[in-house]
């Protein structure tokens, strides 16, 4: 049930290579691993990250500033490839007690499958862990330690919408599922724009409706996630979970799409809403820099709100967390305090601008006291509500539950062109599921 890598965008940090490929802005001090010679008081740590250049620049920028505020500590880069190449890799250095002093890496399902509580430093006694956002933590926990801290921004998963559309139109942005089709159907009545955008020719945009749904889920079953992850729930018999479903296929069957929708790709989708020629595109708020590098007017043009569900007084945002920042257990003595140095400054508001230098923040960051910049995107900053609300936002799925199967998008496409029904693609979905859950051992499969 996860997002294919290539659409979380190149701002995340998440990925690797064994090489030295590159070293960074303060690496230059000392050519001593071991802290800088003899009456040196130095000390040298290296940093595995991804091996995009987005990565590098962002590591680069965070090496930088970090090295300004703490002459004493140089900092050098590693990179991994992405994907399985990087997660074998990262399990095969912790295994072999080879890992770099702090490295990058996922959070949630996968953050699990390298043996936390066996393999990384906990972070429960850092001062600053009061600071960061619970939805992040729950992601880098095992057995009641914490054991990362946020290398990024949130993303969130909701719809993507025109505010001259909207504005000219006189409509508001809905916080109940029935809202957003009245919406649709005043737009489609208006003519000209496509009330809902879908790119079908990249299938994993069709995930949304499911995916950016769960936090009506969660608001409607909390336990979902855990009985899922026990096989004791299921998208076809949930009448929560399987809304998502039913509101791929409602809007097909309404007429609202775009008519290219089989078609178009994510470049002619973002470009249809910069251009309000599509009023709303249900995304994440990943998309959104790449949509502004190539249609600045979309920075003031685009909004964002959660996908509705039933009960306006619930409504709230699904989110996906960052990447996070770990240190392994073979960091020991004055590399130890070196690396809970170099994290701290990740969980601060300094780490944020510094990242937020780098790159366009993809989403608020999970860290309290950091601010978005004046000049990000309105999409983005339309995100942050919603995380400063209590019980305003909820993990995506993939967070909560190793429970994932790979033909959810070709399911959706299915039931968003009007080949399948919602209850039939959630049913197929169910049996998605079970090939890799039984791989993994879980219980009640």
């Amino acid at each position: 049930m996860t997002f294919r890598p290539g659409m979380r965008g190149a701002a995340v940090l998440a990925a690797g290579s064994l090489a030295l490929t590159a070293c960074s802005a303060g690496s230059l001090g000392s050519s001593d691993d071991s802290g800088g010679g003899p009456g040196s008081n130095t000390v040298t740590i290296t940093y595995l990250i991804g091996n995009q250049d987005q990565d590098i620049k962002t590591a680069n920028q965070l090496v930088k500033d970090f090295t300004a505020k703490n002459p004493t500590i140089t900092v050098k880069t590693e990179t991994r490839p992405a994907g399985s190449e990087g997660d074998n890799i990262v399990k095969t250095r912790l295994a072999t007690g080879d890992m770099p002093d702090v490295f990058n890496y996922n959070t949630g399902s996968l953050f699990q499958a390298i043996a936390p509580q066996k393999n990384l430093v906990p972070l429960s006694d850092q001062p600053y862990l009061k600071d960061l956002d619970e939805n992040f933590t729950k992601t880098v926990t095992a057995d009641g330690q914490v054991y990362g801290v946020p290398g990024g921004g949130f993303m969130g998963g909701g719809v993507l919408y025109s505010i001259p559309v909207y504005t000219k139109l006189g409509l508001k942005p809905p916080t109940t599922w029935a809202e957003f089709m009245a919406n649709n159907a005043k737009i489609k009545a208006a003519g000209g724009v496509a009330p809902v955008i879908q790119t079908y020719g990249e299938t994993w945009t069709s995930q949304l409706f499911v995916l950016g749904d769960f936090h009506n889920v969660a608001a409607a079953e909390p336990d979902f996630a855990d009985r899922y992850t026990k096989n004791q729930a299921k998208y076809a018999t949930s009448p929560a979970a399987l809304k998502g479903f039913e509101h791929t296929q409602a809007v097909h069957d309404a007429g609202y799409e775009n008519k290219d929708f089989a078609s178009a790709k994510l470049p002619d989708g973002l470009r249809m809403l910069a251009q309000g020629k599509g009023a709303h595109y249900p995304n994440l708020s990943g998309v959104v820099a790449n949509m502004v590098s190539t249609h600045p007017e979309a920075a003031k043009n685009v909004g964002l709100f959660a996908l509705p569900g039933d009960d306006a007084s619930k409504n709230g945002l699904t989110v996906w967390t960052p990447g996070a920042n770990y240190i392994p257990k073979t960091t020991t003595g004055d590399k130890l305090e070196a690396a809970k140095k170099f994290l701290a400054f990740f969980a601060s508001p300094e780490g944020c601008a510094s990242l937020s230098k780098a790159a366009a923040p993809t989403g608020p960051y999970a860290v309290k006291g950091c601010t978005l910049p004046d000049d990000v995107p309105q999409a983005i900053k339309d995100m942050q509500p919603y995380l400063d609300k209590e019980g305003g936002s909820s993990l995506a799925l993939e967070f909560l539950s190793p429970v994932k199967g790979p033909s959810l998008e070709q399911i959706t496409v299915e039931v968003g062109s009007g080949i399948r029904k919602a209850k039939d693609g959630a049913a197929r979905y169910d049996e998605d599921v079970k090939k890799q859950a039984q791989q993994l051992g879980l219980a009640g499969w």
